[in-house]
């Protein structure tokens, strides 16, 4: 099993001032996205790409409260997933969206994690 990628994701009624900060207080690049594609109602808020890792800041709303979560991008949710029970652990889903499988945990000191891998994509 391969770790291929981070995003640390942060959903705060700051969500705003936390882009601000990070885009034009310390320089980062930033792409502005809406938290669901194709919907310009939807929440705005800013990615930072770092390499092939990157840091996710959204408005917190309904279906979103407030909190940070680690995603883990994997090679293999599933094989992850089987893991995670073999040593006692119970990852919730799988789910799939935006093209990936995707499981959650919370992990020791209460930190929302997920671990995800991008879906096949259909062949021709």
């Amino acid at each position: 099993m391969e770790l291929k990628s981070l995003r640390f994701v942060a959903v705060s009624p700051e969500a705003d001032a936390l882009v601000e900060f990070l885009g034009l207080g310390l320089g980062f690049s930033c792409v502005a996205q809406s938290l669901q594609e194709g919907n310009p109602d939807s929440p705005q808020g800013g990615i930072f790409h770092a390499g092939d890792s990157r840091l996710e800041v959204w408005p917190d709303g309904e279906g979103m409260p407030a909190g940070i979560m680690l995603q883990l991008e994997v090679d293999d949710a599933d094989a992850v997933a089987a893991q995670a029970r073999q040593q006692g652990l119970q990852p919730q889903g799988p789910m799939e969206a935006r093209g990936e499988r995707i499981y959650y945990l919370l992990a020791p000191g209460g930190l929302a994690l997920t671990f995800q891998s991008k879906l096949p994509t259909a062949k021709n």
